[in-house]
């Protein structure tokens, strides 16, 4: 683009996330034509700047957008849930031109459990108090975490190891009780806490049609699982920065002396 007052030569640009919301972004745009917008960054050689006409032509809401801080809590209602995630109509701050409210949760930080629709966490016209994470400049949309405000179950559940590990001593395996919830080809998935599932893997495991797994595991024990059984099995470890745990079948510890 070329600015007024800089006739010369082209020093403005226009990115792919920074053209109108809800319209048909830069192919709604032509050669010649004339635009209004706020300039978001220069370059370091000064001579190239980074423009945004969405926010030109949302001033409020842009400003209101630019205002939020990471970490901050904002407090809302569900205004509508997607198949791709929920908004939130904020208590601050102006509507959306578009959509339905200006925040937006994806289903990933709805909730630290697994769930099968984000009706199970959230409703429509329930009041809701969420993190932001970052601005969406190209929905025009503070992005929320819901379950950021709750506690991490991973967390506590890695913390109640480390502190059976250290009350037991060296060497000596945390036992526990829990659900299998999935069969795969690589492993056994038993649900160990609320919110947190682990591991137990197992090298050519086949799911009969009838939805059982008989897996041979690699100290020889023969173990015949279906989903729901309730097994008991070992913490192996546990990953903090992977996030993941790894168990192994209680008998099947006990077995080789652990």
């Amino acid at each position: 683009m070329t600015l007024d007052g800089f006739p010369a030569r082209p020093v403005g640009k226009i990115g792919p996330v920074d053209t109108p919301w809800g319209r048909g972004r830069a192919t709604d745009l032509a050669v010649g034509q004339r635009i209004r917008a706020v300039v978001m960054a220069v370059g370091p050689d000064g001579e190239r700047a980074s423009l945004s006409p969405a926010a030109a032509a949302h001033p409020e809401l842009w400003a209101f957008l630019s205002g939020l801080r990471p970490d901050c809590r904002l407090t809302g209602t569900v205004a509508s849930i997607e198949p791709y995630g929920v908004f939130v109509a904020l208590d601050e701050g102006p509507a959306h031109p578009v959509f339905p409210g200006v925040g937006f949760i994806t289903y990933p930080e709805l909730s630290w459990p697994r769930f099968e629709s984000a009706s199970d966490v959230v409703r429509v016209g329930q009041r809701v108090t969420c993190v932001f994470l970052q601005i969406d400049t190209w929905n025009g949309e503070a992005r929320l975490s819901l379950r950021a405000t709750l506690p991490d179950p991973f967390l506590a559940f890695a913390d109640a190891v480390d502190a059976a590990d250290a009350a037991g001593g060296e060497g000596r395996a945390l036992t526990l009780r829990g659900q299998v919830t999935k069969l795969t080809p690589i492993g056994v998935f038993v649900r160990v806490a609320d919110g947190v599932e682990g591991l137990v893997p197992v090298e050519g495991a086949e799911v009969s049609e009838a939805g059982h797994v008989v897996v041979r595991d690699r100290v020889d024990v023969v173990v015949d699982v279906v989903v729901g059984d309730e097994v008991d099995v070992v913490v192996a470890r546990v990953s903090r920065e992977g996030r993941r745990v790894l168990l192994a079948w209680a008998v099947a510890a006990a077995g080789s002396g652990r």
